[in-house]
């Protein structure tokens, strides 16, 4: 877009750019140190410094001065000035954008039902695929100018071959899967297919700003050990740094791109795993900023209930159209903006938060151009355009069709609303569009929404009652000394809410204490931390860790419950201080931090304003350091214990943007709030070494267990040859039973696997009998040989008869054979048994058949019973316990670990019928079930939320 301004000459363009970059890298320079040297070749982030809200600065100090309108992407891409060089005379030839010419308002879609019997959210792509499959579900503005529409169909499809592919990389249901991708085609269709392929999707959002890189790293690494997270799907870039993240966890195995994981299926059928509704759809980690993030377990039937509470609350339908800039990592992009389009089948206009930041008009003229009906953002949004955004830019701009424009995730500013409403009112924009909300990751997304069409509702409170007796007292007119709340709605259908004390007693109106919740949104906890789940919950109540107080049927929410400073009796919120400070010249808007720090001599706390500032003059910081102190005594009444005036970055922050005041607070209690970081490449070079750490104990683990196999394998080798000869050749069962009775024992002893056997005098002496055990591993014979004192009939299935060595052997120890398959033959089989046990013989039997990887009890055929029934003998089971860890199905390697065998008492069929057969069988499976130590087969509950 040419604007009016005097362009300088091609051959001055680049001394004129660097002049811009070297002012901007001179104000960010830290006092003391040497003069950055800057060159068309230097890198913006690694040599400079400059952030990505930096280099927005810096790309609009650039359109101005040159009066040129350059791509979003080039806000991610160019890296060094002489990449903006290339970028600013390419942009010489471009035509007028979108503020010298309207764009071209886009039709509307036809109407579509929502799936309200849909019990997950693969029942709702299907729902909708099954009756409009070419409806336009994303329209993605990827910043050239160019929307891509994308379909149900299309979602469907390059989901499907996803979905395949993470099944053929061993992605089994209930398995977590990490997503680290910017907004694009490529997460939405990854996103689909883990559900499709039943894993768990974890959004993480990508590395932002390289200054602060140690700290994003063990963060990551914090949340994909906790998920457990075997496979992460990212761009090819991140590669690096997903390096380091697996070897940082141990459990991340295959890092893919989209690409890889679409072009790698094989051509199998394509996956579609049983999905259920309280199956877990989403583990939404928490942004962090009152402490390390935690993994909230979310299922389909929550996601589905929060979306249709919402949908109801706000009227949504087809009709609708959402607008959103949202990051997809973050609940309100992922779950408000897009699984709310997926399931009312609006459209969702979609950009990338970096577009965003780049050009806040996008976000306006994407609403004027799709007629966005529904629309919003945390309130620096709102303050950004405000501040960045002139007339010039918004000419023709309508925003008559934006009936919700919401604003939440982070404190609301009543003032910037009220800026807001009133600057864009000339642009089309109702008053009673503007709608505070109130929600938060465990309650799903949304938990209170004011009704249609009401506006900005603001309560006045006198601030001494407030902060002495935590009342809110209306204030009257004229009252100056006072506090602004604005009202964030009344809870969804279905979700009650309620203010209660420290001691859990329930508080009346206008009162002010901790806000809890419960509902069918409700989280049912935090991912594999049993710790912070219990304090989750007060009973069905959920904590929401903030506090509040409700005034007619709305909440106001006055500040975080672990942020709030307890100074002399007093109750002080960070958040206004924070705002005031930050409006101060020369101090960073939203880079303050407010805090607390225990003070053992007073018994109180201190308070602590960290502010980040530009300045260097020794004298102009003592001039800041003085305002600090005023506008303190101004809002609080009193002075603060400490200011700290730190540079630029310095101010740690969440994900979505939220200040992380406990990180602050820390990094204040140890000292470090000196001047800048560390360089990134030292702190990935500390990073990778806390890495390493972890990944050399499992190596030395991994050869300890190694050593042990092989040590293990070499003594079976030394002992079972010679075993196998003195059976076969003594061809007496009675004396191979022996020799294998002692070999075992010796395997055992000389492979320092401790065991146990209890109930040997429960074994009947004098009588024959039918011994039934559980079956989980190759080591189950060896054990039952080292276990039985004399010798018994092994009944093994026929296929090992036709084996030469282990026919042979079992044979010489007097095993019998019997056909699992062919029924008639299997009944000649159980005939034999009878006669033979008659005749005195004992026989053991594993009625599951055969064992697999995953522990659990399986279902017991009836053979052994029947034969015990018509053969009069007792019945005795035999509980094993500890042989699948030590050697698993489909592992060669075994491990040391504890066995034990439990004996149990014999049990008498009450008839020789089938009946009776089959309740002898029920009766030794719950015997054996009760000392296995093995969860039941049978009865194993699908993966769910209770996993938490």
């Amino acid at each position: 877009m040419r604007m009016g301004h005097d362009s300088p000459s091609r051959e001055s363009y680049d001394d004129a750019l660097l002049g811009i970059v070297r002012g901007m890298s001179s104000a960010l320079q830290q006092q003391g140190t040497a003069e950055v040297l800057v060159s068309l070749d230097s890198t913006l982030e690694g040599d400079l410094g400059f952030d990505s809200l930096t280099r927005v600065e810096l790309l609009t100090r650039v359109e101005q001065r040159f009066g040129i309108s350059l791509p979003e992407q080039v806000l991610a891409q160019a890296d060094t000035p002489r990449a903006l060089l290339r970028a600013l005379l390419a942009a010489q030839d471009l035509p007028p954008g979108t503020g010298g010419s309207l764009p071209r308002r886009a039709r509307p879609l036809p109407a579509a039902q929502a799936p309200e019997s849909a019990a997950s959210l693969v029942d709702v792509l299907g729902w909708h695929l099954r009756r409009h499959p070419d409806r336009t579900h994303i329209i993605l503005q990827d910043g050239s100018g160019e929307d891509i529409p994308i379909s149900f169909a299309q979602l469907h499809q390059r989901a499907t071959a996803m979905a395949t592919g993470l099944a053929e990389r061993g992605l089994r249901p209930g398995m977590a899967v990490a997503i680290m991708l910017p907004t694009s085609p490529e997460y939405f269709y990854s996103f689909c297919a883990v559900l499709m392929a039943g894993g768990i999707p974890v959004p993480l959002y990508p590395p932002a700003r390289l200054a602060q890189i140690g700290d994003h790293l063990q963060r990551h690494a914090g949340i994909l050990a906790n998920a457990q997270a075997p496979i992460l799907v990212t761009v090819a870039q991140a590669r690096p740094l997903a390096a380091l993240l697996k070897a940082s966890t141990g459990t991340l195995h295959d890092v893919l791109t989209p690409t890889e994981l679409a072009a790698g299926t094989g051509g199998g059928a394509p996956v579609h795993a049983i999905v259920r509704a309280h199956d877990i759809a989403l583990l939404q980690y928490t942004s962090g900023s009152t402490g390390s993030p935690k993994g909230v377990v979310l299922t389909h039937a929550n996601l589905l209930a929060n979306l249709r509470a919402m949908g109801k609350a706000l009227d949504v339908g087809s009709q609708d159209v959402f607008v959103s800039w949202l990051p997809l990592y973050h609940d309100m992009g992922l779950i408000g903006a897009w699984l709310g389009s997926l399931y009312f089948a609006y459209p969702l206009v979609v950009m990338s938060p970096l577009a965003f930041l780049a050009r806040p008009e996008r976000w306006l003229w994407a609403i004027h151009k799709y007629r966005g009906t529904l629309s919003g953002g945390p309130n620096f949004a709102y303050e950004l355009c405000l501040r960045k955004l002139a007339d010039a830019e918004l000419a023709g701009l309508d925003l008559g069709s934006w009936r919700f424009a919401f604003n939440g995730a982070e404190p609301v500013s009543v003032q910037t609303m009220r800026a807001f409403q009133q600057h864009f009112a000339r642009y089309g924009l109702r008053p009673e569009a503007i709608a505070p909300v109130y929600g938060l990751a465990e309650a799903s997304l949304g938990l209170s929404f004011p009704p249609l069409d009401r506006g900005l509702l603001v309560d006045r409170i006198g601030r001494t009652e407030f902060m002495r007796a935590a009342r809110a007292v209306s204030a009257a007119e004229q009252d100056s000394d006072v506090l602004e709340f604005p009202a964030c709605g009344r809870p969804l259908p279905g979700h009650e809410v309620r203010i209660v004390d420290a001691s859990g007693r329930e508080l009346a109106e206008r009162h002010e204490g901790l806000l809890q919740f419960r509902g069918p949104s409700a989280t049912s906890g935090y991912f594999r931390n049993p710790d912070q789940t219990r304090l989750l919950f007060d009973h069905d109540w959920v904590n929401t860790g903030d506090y509040a107080y409700i005034a007619g049927d709305d909440v106001f929410i006055t500040g975080r419950a672990k942020e709030m400073i307890v100074r002399g009796g007093r109750n002080i919120y960070p958040y206004e201080l924070e705002q005031a400070v930050g409006a101060i010249a020369g101090m960073r808007k939203g880079c303050v931090a407010v805090f607390g720090c225990p003070d053992p001599g007073s018994g109180t706390e201190r308070i602590v304003v960290m502010a980040e500032t530009a300045v260097k003059d020794v004298h102009a910081r003592r001039m800041l350091h003085r305002q600090v102190l005023k506008t303190a005594l101004d809002v609080l009444g009193l002075p603060p214990d400490h200011i700290a005036l730190v540079p630029p970055h310095s101010i740690l922050k969440t994900s979505s943007g939220k200040i992380r005041r406990a990180a602050c607070r820390e990094r204040f209690e140890h000292g470090r709030l000196g001047w800048g970081q560390d360089a990134p490449w030292l702190q990935i070079a500390r990073f990778g070494w806390q890495a390493l750490l972890p990944q050399m104990r499992r190596i030395r683990q991994t050869a300890a267990g190694l050593a042990y196999a092989c040590y293990a394998w070499t003594m079976f080798a030394a002992l079972a040859p010679a075993t196998w000869l003195a059976s076969v050749a003594l061809h007496r069962p009675q004396l191979g039973w022996a020799v294998s009775h002692r070999a075992a024992r010796l395997l055992l002893r000389l492979g320092a696997i401790p065991w146990f056997v209890d109930g040997v005098d429960r074994l009947p002496r004098d009588k024959p009998c039918i011994l039934v055990s559980n079956h989980a591993s190759y080591l189950d014979g060896i054990v039952l040989v080292a276990a039985l004192p004399r010798p018994i009939c092994f009944v093994a299935k026929r296929e090992l008869q036709a084996q030469r060595i282990p026919g042979a052997y079992l044979a010489s120890i007097g095993a019998d054979f019997i056909d699992r398959f062919d029924r008639l033959r299997e009944h000649e089989d159980v005939e034999r048994l009878v006669a033979a046990v008659r005749a005195g013989h004992s026989a053991l039997f594993f009625p599951e058949g055969t064992f697999g990887r995953t522990p659990g009890l399986q279902s017991f055929r009836t053979g052994a019973f029947l034969a015990a029934a018509r053969a009069g003998a007792p019945v005795v089971p035999v509980a094993i316990r500890g042989t699948r860890s030590v050697l698993r199905d489909g592992q060669w390697l075994p491990r040391r670990g504890p066995i034990g065998v439990v004996i149990g008492s014999p049990l008498w069929p009450d008839g020789d019928d089938w009946p009776a057969a089959v309740r002898l069988r029920n009766t030794a499976r719950r015997e054996i079930l009760h000392y296995c130590g093995e969860p039941d087969g049978l009865r194993v509950p699908h993966r769910s939320s209770r996993q938490a």
